[in-house]
């Protein structure tokens, strides 16, 4: 009779794993290997909203070319949000 009350709670806490962590962790994994995988020429999208193509790559910092005169803007490798289709060009 005293394991049954650990029951309801131990439940609760796979329940809570399996719907709220888990899918986290495996959000996380795919943005990492996105940010990891960049390559020079990929068009990019950032957290805040910029869009541009990656002209130059470093360690934890790469350099955009945005807009119609080509102003170049260097970001963290962290605020790339989002990676363009290659073959939408």
């Amino acid at each position: 009779m005293e394991y049954t009350r650990f029951i309801f709670p131990l439940a609760f806490l796979v329940l809570f794993y399996f719907l709220l962590i888990r899918p986290q962790q495996k959000k996380d994994k795919k943005i990492r290997e996105m940010r990891s995988n960049l390559k020079v020429g990929d068009e990019i999208v950032t957290i805040g909203g910029i869009k541009g193509k990656i002209i130059n790559l470093k360690d934890e910092a790469l350099t955009i070319e945005v807009g119609a005169d080509k102003t170049k803007l260097t970001v963290a490798r962290w605020a790339i949000g989002n990676i363009g289709n290659r073959e939408e060009k």
